[in-house]
């Protein structure tokens, strides 16, 4: 059940809120949320009593106030254990991150080095090439002068 209460008119709201009767352990209570976020206020109600009623199936009735305290500090566990879990893989996200910044870092460097190879190898072929077109232009000068001799 969903109502709204101007401001005043409930002690403490400044504006105007939602109010939603959620039932937790078998009674209802009356609690306001900003707009838009009663389903959600009714989901969490109704997770929390999922909590109790497990509590209960497993000790039986130990009272009501003993199993609302012992389902708060299975909540408690659980967000402690989520919050350690998001740790873990903040830690890890920002171990990756540095892995990868290294990574890219390694890699240009090889790159230099390997266009910077590249780049003398070129010039020592370029340096080859130019000899081997200096031989060739010996070798047809050296075959004109044995033609011309023998002609002679």
């Amino acid at each position: 059940m969903t109502e709204r209460y101007p401001p005043g008119s409930e002690p403490g709201l400044l504006r105007f809120m939602a109010q939603v009767t959620v039932k937790i352990n078998g009674r209802n209570y009356r609690m306001a949320c900003d707009d838009g976020q009663e389903e959600h206020l009714l989901g969490l109600a109704s997770r929390f009593d999922g909590y109790i009623a497990q509590l209960r199936s497993v000790f039986g009735e130990i009272g009501d106030q003993r199993l609302t305290v012992m389902a708060g500090v299975m909540v408690t566990d659980e967000l402690v254990e989520m919050s350690r879990k998001i740790k873990s893989m903040e830690v890890e996200r920002d171990a990756m991150r540095e892995h990868r910044v290294s990574t890219v870092s390694r890699q240009q460097d090889i790159e230099t080095r390997l266009a910077s190879r590249l780049e003398a190898l070129s010039k020592r072929i370029e340096m080859l090439a130019d000899s081997l077109d200096i031989a060739d232009v010996k070798r047809e000068i050296d075959a004109l002068t044995v033609e011309v001799q023998r002609q002679a």
